[in-house]
């Protein structure tokens, strides 16, 4: 893999584009989802790649195109990853692809995880989140952009969880999953830091401020 940073769409339309305006103008590879096609044109988007097996109304429109069977063993957003690394894609931003069918939100959401065992970077960007994975280690969550930051579990506990920079600050704490402790807190400092000795969640930033 490369250092190049790929914008992938999936299917899931939504009311508005415009927390992808700081994307507008950079140097990305774009790649569509089957639906994500018309995802990308109502962002204002113009796609690279086209992915898919058309059973969410996508077509490549000429475009380069991996064109999947409707019965295989991986999504179509998963097989737009797959594409973006052999583009050499290294950073990889999901978007159109919360909402809509739960399972495949959830599957989304774990194909992070999936993403970051593989040593990409991910996150997955809509007009109200972003999310990315987070597992032992420590990484900094900056003030602005957002109002709030969110710990969900993956694994069955986080152990020896710290938080500073925040509202409600956290020393070697552990936390549960299905437990609420880690939901809905403010980053006060620059930037808020957060130290994991084991464990493995998502880490979700809400509500987003005014560009």
């Amino acid at each position: 893999m490369g250092d190049k940073t790929a914008l992938i769409f999936g299917s899931i339309a939504y009311p508005d584009w415009h927390f992808l305006a700081p994307l507008r103008g950079r140097d990305l590879v774009v790649l569509c989802a089957d639906g994500g096609i018309r995802c990308a044109a109502q962002a204002g988007f113009s796609p690279d790649f086209y992915i898919g097996d058309g059973d969410s109304g996508g077509s490549a429109q000429g475009l380069p195109a991996i064109l999947l069977p409707a019965e295989k063993d991986l999504t179509d957003l998963q097989a737009a990853c797959e594409a973006a690394f052999d583009q050499g894609a290294s950073n990889l931003i999901l978007t159109a692809c919360t909402g809509g069918r739960q399972d495949h939100h959830l599957a989304n959401l774990q194909l992070l995880e999936t993403l970051a065992k593989r040593g990409v970077r991910a996150r997955i960007l809509d007009p109200w989140n972003e999310i990315t994975y987070f597992s032992a280690g420590t990484c900094q969550v900056p003030r602005g952009g957002y109002r709030y930051f969110s710990l969900l579990p993956i694994t069955r506990t986080l152990e020896g969880l710290t938080i500073n920079g925040a509202k409600y600050p956290l020393e070697n704490a552990t936390a549960r999953r299905g437990d609420s402790l880690t939901v809905s807190n403010e980053v006060t400092a620059a930037s808020a830091t957060i130290t994991l000795r084991q464990g493995a969640c998502w880490l979700i930033r809400s509500e987003p401020l005014a560009l």
